[in-house]
């Protein structure tokens, strides 16, 4: 799926899905860096995100896939 990750200071990271119309915080990620793990929102979705340098720049638009966590995906 699409997503959209963006940093904020009132936030912290967080990520929207355009086609859901959802936008939650990142609360826990495998990597420090986020790329080539997964991470978990709010929502209890753990998504897995695609290799990129860690020096990458926010906000960027990238594929993620779903692959467990609560949550309901409609």
């Amino acid at each position: 799926m699409k997503i959209m990750i963006r940093r904020s200071p009132e936030a912290g990271l967080s990520i929207y899905v355009p086609k859901k119309d959802i936008e939650e915080r990142i609360v826990e990620s495998e990597h420090e860096t986020l790329w080539g793990g997964w991470i978990r929102l709010t929502n209890g979705w753990v998504l897995c995100l695609p290799e990129l340098a860690s020096d990458t720049p926010l906000p960027i638009t990238i594929n993620a896939k779903r692959v467990g966590g609560d949550g309901d995906e409609r």
